[in-house]
């Protein structure tokens, strides 16, 4: 470890928790401790973490905040605070339910309980859009405790997902989607059906589907510091997103953009809801009314969020600013053109199907105004690259046979 006054915990494995595992990597030369559940090849081939603490139950509610206190007993040192990262909802709401037996060992800037479920349950959720003036997709919830059948009147075709992702990916089933898109109401119902037996009890979100590929989604991250000043403001268009059914709504590659409006709308619903912390939007283009419609915010930074590490605002930095060293920054507005990709050029240049996107795109990578975090240079493992090269071939295999 470095001389810093602190030590980063990285909650997760995957792509998100690489992404500030090399991010704090970056800024001070520290490598990091993750916590997770299972080992992942993104992390656990890495040279970057220090070490990976793993517990198969670390999901679980009484697990959790005793397995993250052993580690804090294994890692501590004098003179230096425990930074705590949590990189998926799940592990974002642990630390936030056990913040009373976490805060003595760890310091961390999440929101509190009530606004998390606030956020959280799209049912509450889309009420406090519409309190607040942002717009959103129509959008009705069906309960799966109910036995009538959907019977909303709706224009198709819509979108079906579960409101409680964390309960819902705790019910595996075969042909289990992340989102299900249909056209009929009979087609409604065998979705609700499927997902019933499966021993799913909460909502299911039924919405309209907003027309348009994936150059139609954008993508929106800000840091709000602990005093709940809003430090950085990001906006992105979505170039492409995962196309398989298990992962659709992963963004694959963004480019940044900057539209002030709906920059300062954001800002001011989350200043407004007392936020603090990372958020990260997931938003669409409704080219029918010619409104970015809100779908979702997590209360953490996406995997895709490195954008702004490379963007010259580390990640890892707007939290050791704000916790260890008490420094507060100005607004920042992101303007900077950067393109953000996990996927190789081939990929982009060949499925990227809106013409002025992919000549722009040609142009960020020709300017070598791009960066794929995967491909840290600074990780030194030779199975870890072999790794990447394997699934950068399989990933054109996945473009080519899916579409969404």
């Amino acid at each position: 470890m470095t001389n810093d006054p602190f030590i980063p915990i990285i909650i997760g494995t995957d792509i998100n928790a690489y992404n500030m595992a090399i991010s704090f990597h970056e800024a001070y030369g520290i490598h990091p401790i993750l916590v997770g559940k299972e080992p992942l090849s993104f992390t656990s081939l890495s040279t970057i973490p220090a070490a990976i603490e793993l517990h198969p139950r670390l999901g679980e509610k009484e697990v959790f905040a005793k397995f993250l206190n052993e580690v804090a007993e294994k890692y501590k040192e004098a003179g230096k605070k425990l930074l705590l990262v949590g990189t998926n909802d799940l592990y974002v709401r642990s630390i936030i339910e056990n913040r009373d037996a976490l805060q003595d060992h760890y310091v961390f800037n999440y929101i509190d309980e009530p606004l998390m479920n606030d956020l959280l349950v799209k049912k509450n959720f889309y009420r406090l859009c519409e309190e607040h003036g942002i717009d959103a997709p129509t959008t009705h919830f069906y309960s799966c405790l109910s036995e009538e059948p959907f019977e909303e009147e709706m224009k198709f075709p819509v979108i079906i997902k579960p409101s409680n992702g964390v309960q819902y990916y705790k019910h595996p089933f075969e042909g289990m989607q992340k989102v299900y898109k249909v056209d009929t109401y009979e087609e409604i119902q065998q979705v609700i059906e499927t997902i019933k037996r499966s021993g799913y009890t909460d909502d299911l979100i039924i919405q309209d589907f907003i027309p348009g590929d994936d150059t139609y989604m954008w993508d929106s991250v800000f840091y709000i510091n602990s005093k709940g000043n809003t430090e950085l403001i990001t906006f992105g268009q979505v170039v492409l997103q995962e196309h398989t059914v298990t992962a659709i709504g992963n963004y694959t590659a963004v480019i940044t953009r900057y539209n002030e409006e709906m920059m300062l709308k954001l800002k001011g619903f989350l200043e407004k809801l007392n936020y603090v912390g990372y958020a990260n939007f997931d938003l669409k283009y409704d080219h029918r009314d010619g409104k970015f419609k809100v779908f979702e915010v997590n209360i953490r930074q996406g995997r895709s969020s490195y954008y702004i590490t490379s963007c010259g605002h580390n990640m890892a930095k707007n939290l050791v600013d704000d916790l260890i060293y008490g420094k507060e920054k100005p607004l920042t507005l992101l303007k900077e053109k950067f393109l953000f990709t996990v996927v190789p050029k081939i990929v982009l240049k060949k499925f990227v199907a809106n013409r002025d996107v992919n000549e722009e795109i040609k142009g960020l990578l020709k300017d070598r105004k791009y960066a794929n975090p995967l491909f840290y240079k600074k990780d030194k493992s030779l199975k870890r690259k072999l790794y990447l090269f394997l699934r950068q071939v399989n990933y054109y295999r996945k473009y080519k046979n899916h579409q969404w």
